[in-house]
């Protein structure tokens, strides 16, 4: 059964940091380009970043250049989304993508 599943989310003070994991099961990992989406309350889900299937290329929204990075681990079935210099817009739940499967979702909260 294929199955994502995201972990590493937590509360966090702005200007600190969080990495995110999603580790895959019963999908062939190595062969997806993955992606970080986020949703907000209230607001429509939003792409983050992504990665290919490789890793050799990787894009992001603009909101998070230079702060987020994703990357993978295909011995691992992993990837990952670095995120530094958080800001209090990025409070959200992030899901992890591949194909046509999610994740259930792990919250971010950056706040005082």
């Amino acid at each position: 059964q294929e199955q994502l599943v995201e972990s590493g989310g937590g509360l966090v003070q702005p200007g600190g940091s969080l990495r995110l994991s999603c580790a895959s099961s019963g999908l062939p990992f190595s062969s997806y380009a993955m992606a970080w989406y986020r949703q907000a309350t209230g607001k429509t889900r939003e792409f983050v970043a992504g990665i290919s299937s490789a890793g050799a290329t990787t894009n992001y929204v603009d909101s998070v250049k230079g702060r987020f990075t994703i990357s993978r681990d295909n011995a691992k079935n992993t990837v990952y989304l670095q995120m530094d210099s958080l800001k209090t817009e990025d409070t959200a739940v992030y899901y992890c993508k591949a194909g046509v499967y999610w994740g259930k979702g792990t919250l971010v909260t950056v706040s005082a």
